[in-house]
């Protein structure tokens, strides 16, 4: 009987000698960087029917969307305010050039694509940085879309005009 009495730490250690999975000792992701030869991190964003090509790397804080300035490409400064919140979120404001191209949809969607596509390549660049931007939801794609015309209907819901005349 006192063999069979043992702690669980015995235990544990005989079933990892047996490489037998142990119940609730997970070993932790680890993230590794993913950087190209010339030093940049690629990530693709998406948001409604935008797609963006995001490189990052590290320079003065520079962001050219479709090889304009991002003043002139995103005129309104709510924007301007999108883009930049994945780099205030991590704190690395002027630490990083951004060069994307954006492709489809509006300039709202083509914003958050571009979010999308910083927060996606800055964790691909420093790792540890995953944690803040996903408790944030800047890694979340947002998955709405508009909803498709039906026939027999003006719009996707919208039934035409009712007239007794």
């Amino acid at each position: 009987m006192a063999e069979q009495a043992r702690s669980l730490e015995d235990l544990k250690s005989a079933l990892k000698e047996a490489d037998v999975p142990v119940a609730g000792a997970q070993d932790e992701i680890v993230y590794e960087k993913k950087i190209d030869e010339h030093g940049r991190a690629y990530a693709t964003g998406k948001r409604k029917n935008a797609i963006a090509r995001v490189w990052i790397k590290p320079g003065s804080g520079k962001v050219i969307v479709n090889g304009r300035d991002q003043e002139v490409y995103f005129a309104r400064p709510v924007l301007r305010l999108v883009i930049a919140q994945p780099m205030q979120i991590a704190e690395r404001v002027d630490q990083y050039d951004v060069f994307a191209t954006v492709t489809g949809g509006g300039l709202s969607g083509q914003a958050g694509a571009v979010r999308h596509g910083i927060s996606k390549a800055l964790t691909y660049y420093e790792p540890e940085l995953r944690k803040v931007l996903k408790a944030n939801g800047f890694l979340t794609r947002d998955s709405r879309v508009v909803e498709r015309k039906k026939y027999g209907r003006a719009k996707a819901r919208r039934s035409f005009q009712f007239s007794k005349r």
